[in-house]
């Protein structure tokens, strides 16, 4: 049975082919604004989602002072509620996409495929500085010939979450290694607590399954069952099954590992920096610290989650599209983005002159970007962590040992891929 996805991607690029897109000139397609307003302005359309409203906030502030210095730009903001790349895929298939829009690095492989995105090599000029942001943070919106499609407006690295009570009474210092990370979890294990809340999904843990020499994904196939990764992995699943010092969240009646943290069901998480204003707001009154994620065999490792903005290769108003983008991601539209900590600067120089690197709860955050593994890994990745992620859960939760689970769960997805 075809995956949703590969129908979509046949109709998108059934649709671009018939409809004869162009490059730069910006001459074809229906996709993006009208044009100009009754001022005469030029109109970009700009969709994406909403997290909160301090996201609303600090947006809105860009694009305040985006108009400002653009007086002859006018940018109409949509916000895509639920079920984002539905709706957009349903969008740019019916040539009624927005002009720049918000893209996951997750999805960005498969899009960049169809051939809906546009090319943004020949618009950056040196002052832009591409050469700021971290690497691997733009790698998954490149293709294969180095040409990028997407600048990140952000990004959150994963860390480790602590509750500084908890460890202080137990007499546990903070690990730096697993074999440290095992050992606290099992002191830190109490009657209500576990000592290390996990999230058991390929999105939170494919850095641990790559910790040894194998990969999850080779050559856009799932390679999850491979016994080098299933070697890396099964000391998680230990951690719970054996020591019973570790578990899901919806095991301990929570939500997430940040709620396990912040509800005293667990001693230590492994979460990103989204969790640092929710742990602020909802548990005031709980101390906790964050260091980077204790290291595999000497090797430093953790994963990375970036959204970038993109432009409509249908829009009629690229370069005034084009000039968005490069404020939104540029040093200054970062800064106001950024500054606030509710996302973390995918500019090197934004992130020093915030003083991020020093500060004591983002700082190992900052760390992490640089040796980070990127959520992306091709355009068959959804097909593949969904059916990793049905089977893993169920070794992690001990219903099947974690060979069977992996073996089968690449088996499955290998197929659906084939199909």
């Amino acid at each position: 049975m075809k995956s949703k996805w590969w129908i979509i991607s046949a109709l998108l690029t059934f649709t671009l082919l018939a409809s004869g897109c162009s490059g730069n000139d910006g001459t074809s397609g229906d996709g993006g604004s009208d044009g100009e307003t009754e001022d005469g302005k030029t109109e970009v359309t700009l969709a994406g989602w909403s997290s909160s409203p301090e996201e609303e906030k600090l947006l809105q502030q860009q694009l305040d002072d985006f108009e400002e210095e653009h007086p002859d730009i006018t940018v109409k903001h949509e916000v895509i509620a639920d079920q984002y790349m539905d709706v957009l895929k349903t969008r740019l298939v019916g040539g009624e996409g927005p002009d720049v829009f918000y893209l996951d690095a997750v999805e960005a492989p498969a899009l960049i495929e169809t051939g809906v995105l546009e090319p943004l090599n020949s618009y950056v000029e040196d002052d832009f500085d591409a050469e700021d942001f971290e690497e691997n943070l733009i790698d998954p919106f490149k293709d294969e010939e180095d040409e990028v499609y997407g600048f990140p407006k952000g990004y959150s690295t994963l860390g480790l979450f602590y509750n500084k009570e908890m460890l202080d009474e137990a007499g546990v210092e903070v690990p730096t290694n697993w074999e440290e990370l095992e050992e606290a979890a099992k002191e830190l294990t109490t009657e209500d607590t576990v000592g290390l809340g996990v999230s058991p999904e390929m999105a939170r843990n494919q850095f641990i399954g790559e910790s040894g020499s194998g990969d999850m994904v080779t050559e856009g196939e799932a390679n999850f069952g491979s016994q080098e990764v299933i070697d890396a992995l099964q000391p998680l699943v230990d951690l719970r099954n054996e020591d019973e010092a570790a578990a899901a969240p919806s095991e301990m009646g929570s939500e997430s590992t940040g709620e396990m943290l912040g509800q005293g069901r667990a001693a230590m998480v492994m979460e990103g920096n989204w969790n640092v204003p929710y742990l602020n707001e909802t548990f005031p009154d709980m101390e906790y610290g964050v260091a980077e994620v204790p290291t595999f065999d000497d090797t430093e490792a953790t994963m990375a989650y970036t959204v970038s903005y993109v432009m409509n290769q249908a829009s009629e108003q690229k370069e005034a599209s084009w000039e968005l983008i490069s404020y939104l991601t540029g040093k200054e539209g970062m800064k106001t983005w950024t500054e606030s900590g509710l996302e973390l600067p995918a500019r090197q120089s934004v992130a020093e002159e915030l003083g991020y690197e020093e500060d004591e709860v983002r700082g190992p955050l900052v760390e992490g970007a640089e040796y980070a593994t990127a959520w992306s890994d091709g355009p068959n990745l959804p097909t593949i962590y969904n059916n990793f992620d049905n089977e893993f859960l169920s070794a992690f939760l001990g219903e099947k040992s974690l060979e069977d689970a992996l073996e089968t769960g690449e088996e499955v997805a290998n197929d659906e891929i084939s199909d």
